[in-house]
C-alpha cells in the first residue's frame, strides 16, 4: 500500500474509532437525559403507545390509561381530576407532564430499572409492556376537605402523618382539570393549555410545593425553638413593647394584637403572636442561632419529597434590623406550605423530622410489589425536651390565643397563626400551621388571596377554620 492510501486508511480508521466512541458514550453517558428530553418525539411516541400504570388512592384510580382509537391505543384519564390535580399533575403529548406523572414517570411508563426483568418477560411472551402502579399514602377525605374548604381562593394545604412522613393531603387552589390536557387533537389541547396558562388565578402553579411565600408569624415557632434550645422556658419573660425600634434603623415594628404588657412570658408572646417580642428575641439570640434552627428544620435545603418541589429560604448575611424582621417571618424569609407542615410535624413528633412522601409502594403489572417507600428520618432539629415545651406553647395558642378557631372538640391541637405582609398593593397572606395528636397529623394551610377586606385578614380568621375542617375529615 502506497503512502497516500495508508494516510487515507488511517484517517478513516480515526473517524470510525471516533464514531464508535461517540455511540458508546451516548449509550452510557447522557442517555438518560436524552430519554427524558421532552423534544425526543420517539420517546414520547413510545410512551403514548404504552399502557401507562395507574395512580391509586386506596383501590381507586386518580390517574389511569384507557383504551382509545386513533393514533395511540391508550389515552390518560383523571377521574375526579380537579380534586387530585395538585398531586397527579397533567400528562400531555404537547406539554409534557407534572407532579407524580413527572417524578415517577419511569415507573409509570414501565422503563425503570426495577422493571427490567418484567420487560424482558413481556418481550419473550409477545406481550405489550405495561407500566407499574403507584399506591399512594393519600387520604380521600382529607383531600376533599382541603379542596372544599379552600374553594376558589388562591392557596394551599398540606397534611402529613408526622410519625411516618406520609402525605395525607396536598392541595393547591384553584385546582384545574388535567383531562383538558390529554386531548390528542393538538389544536384543542393548545386551546385548553392557553386558557389555563392565561388564567389570572394561575391554576397550573403548585402553591403547596413549588411556590414560596413569606411565612409571617408562623416562623416564630422556629425562633421560639431556638430560644428554648438556648435555655429559655415557656415561663421566661421577654420584652414586649408596643413598638420596637429596629437596631441601626429609623424604622420600627409594632404589634397587631395586645401582647399583654411590656413584659410577657415566652408562652404568652407566642399565644398573642407578639411581633416586638419575637423581633427583639431574634436579635438577642443572634443570626447564627436563628439560621441554624431554620436550616435544621429544612430551610435552604431540598425537602426531598417525591414531587417537584422548591426549597424554602432563610437569607444569609443579615444585619440586626433584617434579623428582627426575619424573626417574625418577613424580610426575605420565604417558605412553601410543605416546609411549614414539616416544621409542625417535627415538633409534634418529639423533635424527629420525617421525609415527606406520597408514594407508599410500586406494583408491577403482575401486582407484585417491586418497590416500597419506607419512613425515613431526615434529622432531629430539636431535642425531645424542647419539643415538649414547644407543644405546650402551641397548644396554648389554640386554647387561649390567636389560634382558637382551629380547636376541635375532643382532640388535642397545637398551632400557630400567621399574617404575612407581602406587598402594600396586595392583601396579606394568611397562614395556620399546627398538629393534632390523634389523628397524628401536621397541617399547613396557606391562603394567598381570601377575597375579603384587608383589615379582616388574619391567620386565625381565614386559615385556621380550613385546618379544622381537614382534621375533622381525618378524625
Amino acid at each position: 500500500m502506497n503512502g497516500p492510501l495508508r494516510k487515507v486508511s488511517f484517517f478513516i480508521g480515526l473517524l470510525l474509532t471516533a464514531l464508535l466512541l461517540n455511540i458508546s458514550w451516548l449509550s452510557v453517558g447522557p442517555s438518560n437525559d436524552l430519554l427524558k428530553d421532552s423534544r425526543n418525539v420517539r420517546v414520547r411516541d413510545a410512551e403514548f403507545a404504552t399502557n401507562r400504570g395507574a395512580i391509586l388512592v386506596g383501590n381507586d384510580p386518580i390517574a389511569e390509561s384507557v383504551a382509545a382509537e386513533g393514533r395511540y391505543p391508550w389515552v390518560r384519564r383523571f377521574p375526579a381530576g380537579p380534586t387530585w390535580s395538585s398531586v397527579t399533575g397533567w400528562y400531555s403529548f404537547s406539554y409534557g407532564r407534572q407532579e407524580l406523572e413527572s417524578s415517577w414517570n419511569q415507573e409509570l411508563s414501565g422503563t425503570a430499572s426495577s422493571q427490567t426483568f418484567s420487560r424482558i418477560v413481556d418481550v419473550l411472551a409477545g406481550r405489550q409492556p405495561v407500566g407499574a402502579t403507584l399506591n399512594t399514602t393519600l387520604n380521600t377525605n382529607a383531600q376533599k376537605a382541603a379542596v372544599e374548604a379552600l374553594g376558589n381562593k388562591k392557596g394551599a394545604a398540606v397534611a402529613i402523618d408526622y410519625t411516618t412522613g406520609e402525605v395525607l393531603a396536598l392541595v393547591s387552589t384553584p385546582t384545574y382539570d388535567p383531562n383538558l390536557l390529554t386531548n390528542l387533537d393538538a389544536k384543542v389541547e393548545k386551546e385548553h393549555w392557553n386558557s389555563l396558562l392565561n388564567d389570572e388565578n394561575e391554576p397550573l402553579k403548585n402553591r403547596a410545593t413549588r411556590e414560596i411565600f413569606p411565612p409571617g408569624s408562623t416562623f416564630k415557632l422556629l425562633v421560639a425553638a431556638a430560644a428554648v434550645e438556648s435555655g429559655y422556658t415557656p415561663s421566661t419573660e421577654v420584652e414586649s413593647p408596643n413598638s420596637y425600634r429596629l437596631p441601626g434603623s429609623s424604622h420600627s415594628i409594632g404589634n397587631s394584637t395586645n401582647c399583654g404588657g411590656e413584659k410577657v412570658t415566652l408562652e404568652k408572646a407566642l399565644a398573642t403572636s407578639c411581633n416586638t417580642a419575637f423581633g427583639k428575641l431574634g436579635v438577642d439570640l443572634g443570626d447564627e442561632k436563628v439560621r441554624q434552627m431554620a436550616e435544621k428544620f429544612g430551610f435552604n435545603s431540598d425537602p426531598r419529597i417525591d414531587l417537584p418541589a422548591t426549597k424554602s429560604v432563610f437569607p444569609t448575611k443579615l444585619d440586626q434590623a433584617q434579623l428582627a424582621l426575619s424573626s417574625i417571618g418577613q424580610y426575605e424569609v420565604a417558605a412553601t406550605p410543605l416546609q411549614m407542615a414539616m416544621v409542625a410535624g417535627a415538633i409534634a413528633n418529639d423533635g424527629k423530622l420525617m421525609r415527606p412522601h406520597l408514594v407508599k409502594t410500586v406494583a408491577g403489572s403482575d401486582l407484585r410489589i417491586i418497590q416500597t417507600v419506607n419512613p425515613e428520618k431526615l434529622g432531629d432539629p430539636i431535642n425531645s425536651n424542647t419539643a415538649t415545651l414547644m407543644r405546650q406553647m402551641m397548644e396554648s395558642v389554640v386554647k387561649d390565643g390567636t389560634g382558637s378557631p382551629a380547636a376541635v372538640n375532643g382532640v388535642t391541637i397545637g398551632g400557630k397563626t400567621g399574617t404575612a405582609q407581602s406587598d402594600p398593593n396586595r392583601p396579606p397572606y394568611a397562614w395556620f400551621v399546627g398538629y393534632a395528636t390523634e389523628p397524628h397529623v401536621a397541617i399547613a394551610v396557606f391562603v394567598q388571596d381570601s377575597g375579603i377586606e384587608r383589615d379582616d385578614i388574619s391567620g386565625g380568621r381565614v386559615a385556621a377554620p380550613i385546618f379544622k375542617s381537614i382534621v375533622e375529615a381525618i378524625k
